[in-house]
């Protein structure tokens, strides 16, 4: 039988680096997963380790739930590509829209960087305007407009931020920093050119890094006031806080949403929706273009169905979920160097004194701490994700002995 090491040596001739996204190339080898249940994965050695990774957010009731299971298997029975239009989609729209306030409409694509992409897209379209503002460290997909180095100071000008991306199209891309409305207020001020302001409401791809009370309202008021769109990039924190993600949690109203992971439940998904005069710029009904084969795909819409009836049938999974987040915080000696953060279901331990408040505040943490953490609690038999710069996640199915095993290793922070 195959061992991770050996698959990786014969990975690294067909895939560049060895995997098929950087995030999984784990040093000196990636482990290879042969199976998961509930909250294990089970690795090709037979090793069983406790998952707080979930695939980055979409498995909030673990893996292989056999609620979404059914949906799935059933739909598979009759078919998984159409290329043409179901009630299915129909039903999920609706079930989004219902939990959305700010979703009158919107477009089913098939990932999280589709739905960033497009939103940016259709935001231009709708305004006329040219330029975007994004956060700094904010990670929105790996597509040309939004893959800008972050800088320093106040506010930052666009430079690629991966070979390929044109500085032409990066000039367009502007950044301020997490929890500075004053600064987002002096870039909308000098600049009449942007279309829209993209955030995180809680940065989840380097946290969770938690907004400041009366940010996102003072983000709202500022974008309004300088008619720039604001959208809400909930790809992680949709379904993940609670129905409805961050923008009922903190109750804002962004003029367009993009979501993913969750909606979907676990399979490949990407929604971007809003305000209905915005979204019938988008073909046909309108001039912005977006389009795609597996769009609404059959399989993919019957297991956002049964995940979002299960969250509508037991709410209440969130305040458990936010209790356990709260046990692990509390396992942690009171001597520990680090911090804790925490927002429901998502939690960090930052190699740091204090929470971090932006990217520059993350970058500051102990990285060579954190690994030295990291492979400890591999040991041990959990899998967090692999960066300081990743969110952990927990689900339904972290039952007493996986919570257990939590406290057990941060225990020894």
């Amino acid at each position: 039988m195959n061992n991770s090491e050996t698959l990786f040596a014969e990975a690294k001739n067909l895939l560049p680096g060895g995997v098929s996204s950087p995030v999984r190339a784990i040093k000196p080898y990636p482990f290879y997963v042969k199976s998961a249940k509930g909250a294990m994965l089970t690795t090709v050695e037979d090793t069983n380790l406790v998952d707080c990774c979930l695939g980055y957010g979409p498995l909030i009731l673990g893996h292989t739930n056999p609620i979404i299971k059914e949906a799935i298997s059933s739909q598979l029975d009759k078919g998984w590509l159409y290329g043409t239009s179901t009630e299915l989609e129909v039903d999920l729209a609706k079930r989004i829209c219902g939990d959305h306030p700010a979703i009158d409409m919107l477009r089913f694509v098939s990932t999280g960087t589709e739905s960033t992409m497009t939103a940016l897209r259709l935001a231009r379209g709708f305004t006329g305007k040219t330029d975007i503002v994004k956060v700094e460290g904010g990670f929105h997909g790996a597509h040309d407009t939004v893959l800008i180095t972050t800088g320093s100071g106040a506010t930052t000008h666009g430079t690629p931020d991966s070979a390929g991306v044109l500085p032409d199209v990066a000039m367009h891309t502007q950044q301020v920093p997490y929890n500075d409305p004053e600064a987002l207020e002096k870039l909308l001020s000098i600049n009449n050119n942007i279309a829209a302001f993209i955030i995180e409401p809680v940065m989840a791809n380097i946290g969770p890094i938690l907004p400041d009370d009366e940010y996102l309202k003072a983000v709202r008021e500022i974008t309004a006031t300088h008619d720039v769109l604001l959208i809400f990039d909930e790809v992680i924190t949709g379904y993940r806080l609670g129905i409805g993600g961050a923008q009922v949690k903190f109750d804002i109203k962004p003029d367009l949403t993009t979501l993913g992971k969750i909606a979907g439940g676990g399979l490949p998904i990407g929604v971007f929706g809003g305000r209905q005069e915005i979204m019938e710029m988008v073909s046909p009904a309108g001039q912005v273009y977006n389009a795609g084969t597996f769009n609404a795909n059959p399989a993919t819409m019957a297991a956002g169905i049964a995940m979002n009836n299960y969250l509508h049938m037991h709410e209440n999974i969130y305040a458990k979920l936010d209790e356990n987040t709260r046990i692990i915080e509390e396992s942690i000696p009171s001597l520990a160097s680090g911090t804790f953060v925490r927002i429901g279901s998502m939690f960090k331990y930052f190699f740091r004194p204090s929470a971090p408040q932006n990217y520059m505040e993350a970058m500051q943490c102990d990285t060579n701490a954190f690994q030295t953490f990291w492979k400890k609690t591999l040991f041990s038999g959990v899998f967090l994700t692999p960066s300081q710069f990743e969110t952990n996640f927990l689900s339904t199915a972290h039952g007493m002995v996986e919570m257990a095993k939590l406290v057990q290793v941060y225990e020894q922070c």
